[in-house]
């Protein structure tokens, strides 16, 4: 027997715990007799796994890694021959699953990202440890506590960044126009994840607010948006590529749209009883027209806001269908900082629809990254599951949410790509600004594009005046968006990106028929309630 033997013995124990607690969950209320899965059947193809394990390890070419057999083969290989998002954590993603819904963690307080084969600093975040220290957008981190950073990528350098409060972090850069590396001290501190990074009043009493995903934080950011926002005339709520997080702070935002005890989702399973969520303060009477923007990067709360909007006919859902994640996950701890997310229900609706696509007989990578409705837009709807909203309009079921007007992301061509992989826009940035002041009047104008003639050729990056000329309209937005970003940070720079998106453009047109959809709807509503009040008193 090899060294690993009591390594061995920890993780057999581990996934014995596991599977014996999963079998207990799942096959604890069926009948003895509806039960095709007894206690011997269990221990006996745990007996099989643990004899599998040995052969493996004893005669495999190459030593066997525990952590790998287990944690990333296993274990997630039991959970996805269930669904596609029950799922396991080891003890670093656990932890950054918990970063994730605490909506904080420790550090220093900035984007890292990789450009020209190198990770730099993307933005230091207002008011954080690296924006006090001096970190400027473009430094080029070399070096973490003397350790250099050649050879990393951007997780394993902002892992590095990363650490318990209060406790020193030397970060070694290089900065354009510096003849030597600097060294910075910083502190780390508790740094906040925002779920609403962007918010602004995109025309007078106009708000447009993006909420990136829903963490422990998420309403209370949203209820200060819109506070801040004051008396709006309307609404643009961006939910494009939220992938969802904590299920109560989707109910709490999608309360502050609807009328008080409105049902905004419930939720059910063979082992858990239906649990529906109602808006327990509402809107308040604030029925200002509302577009909410969505995508196939949205999902599951993101779906759950949409989905109660759309059903309740209180906005206009624009933009792709979005993901399909109708499965709730109950987070379960275990040993060794360990975590458990295991599908206990689904979701549905106001209306009744399942949100959930379906991934029987699916392969994972088919059902993250190919859609049928991409390649036929029919399956959108056939055979899908018909339900109606409260002034009797058709939505569909099974399948995510379908927009009420469909916008398709746009998609890069060669030229855009070849700028994209070549960093000519983040590039091209700190070459101006080394030569150019602008204020948060600044346009790119013919003068700034003729720059960028410039420095394409200067960097043999191929063009003709053909892409330019068609990609116009493109090329203006993201190179004042990357200006902005290094002069006065990262909210600035995607603003200028906003204001310039063809959807958020459609979206602001699409506002006076969202009102109108909201006003139709609750007079049909009025309607039906007199003509039923009518009937009772006959």
């Amino acid at each position: 027997m090899s060294n690993s033997n009591p390594r061995r013995a920890v993780f057999l124990f581990v996934i014995v715990i596991i599977a014996s607690g999963f079998a207990g969950a799942v096959f604890a209320q069926r009948p003895t007799a509806a039960s095709g899965n007894s206690d011997t059947e269990i221990r006996e193809n745990l007996k099989t796994f643990s004899q599998i394990y040995d052969i493996v390890e004893q005669n495999y070419a190459e030593t066997v890694s525990a952590d790998k057999a287990i944690y990333n083969g296993a274990i997630p290989g039991m959970l996805h021959v269930l669904d596609p998002h029950s799922n396991f954590f080891d003890p670093k993603q656990y932890s950054q699953l918990r970063e994730e819904q605490r909506g904080k963690y420790y550090g220093v307080g900035m984007q890292v990202g990789p450009r020209n084969n190198k990770v730099i600093v993307i933005a230091p975040f207002a008011g954080t440890p690296a924006y006090r220290a001096g970190i400027r957008p473009g430094d080029v981190i070399i070096a973490v506590d003397g350790k250099p950073t050649d050879n990393m990528n951007t997780s394993e350098v902002a892992d590095l960044l990363k650490g318990p409060r209060n406790t020193n972090v030397r970060i070694t850069i290089l900065r354009e126009g510096s003849e030597k590396p600097l060294d910075f001290n910083v502190v780390r501190d508790e740094i906040p994840r925002f779920s609403v990074d962007l918010h602004f009043e995109i025309k007078p009493g106009i708000g447009y607010m993006h909420v990136n995903g829903f963490q422990e934080t998420t309403e209370q950011e949203v209820s200060q948006a819109l506070e801040e926002f004051g008396d709006l005339k309307g609404l643009i709520l961006d939910l494009r590529q939220n992938p969802g997080g904590v299920l109560s702070e989707g109910v709490g935002v999608a309360d502050k749209f609807l009328k008080k005890g409105a049902v905004i989702v419930s939720h059910h399973g063979r082992s858990s009883a239906e649990k529906v969520y109602r808006a327990t303060k509402g809107n308040g009477g604030k029925e200002y027209p509302l577009v909410v923007l969505v995508n196939r990067g949205s999902a599951s709360a993101s779906e759950i806001v949409a989905g109660a909007i759309q059903d309740h006919d209180r906005g206009l859902i624009v933009g792709e269908t979005t993901f399909g994640k109708g499965l709730v996950q109950t987070v379960y701890p275990l040993s060794e900082n360990t975590g458990l997310a295991l599908t206990t229900a689904k979701y549905y609706t106001p209306s009744g629809r399942l949100i959930q696509r379906e991934y029987e007989g699916v392969s994972l990578y088919d059902y993250y990254y190919n859609r049928d409705d991409e390649k036929n837009p029919q399956a959108a709807t056939t055979n899908k599951e018909v339900k109606v909203t409260d002034s009797g309009r058709t939505v569909y079921g099974g399948g995510g949410i379908t927009p009420d007007e469909k916008i398709p992301t746009p998609k890069l061509n060669k030229f855009e790509t070849k700028l994209y992989q070549k960093y000519a826009f983040f590039n091209f940035s700190k070459h101006y600004l080394m030569n150019h002041k602008v204020d948060k009047n600044f346009a790119v104008n013919d003068e700034v594009m003729q720059e960028f003639r410039k420095y394409l050729e200067a960097q043999k990056i191929d063009y003709t005046e053909a892409d330019l000329t068609e990609n116009n309209d493109w090329l203006k937005p993201n190179i004042k968006s990357e200006i902005f970003t290094s002069e006065f940070g990262q909210e600035a720079g995607q603003r200028a990106l906003r204001e310039a998106d063809p959807q958020v453009a459609r979206a602001l047109e699409l506002l006076p028929e969202a009102k109108a959809l909201n006003d139709g709807a609750r007079k049909t509503i009025a309607e039906r309630n007199g003509a039923r009040v009518g009937a009772s008193n006959q």
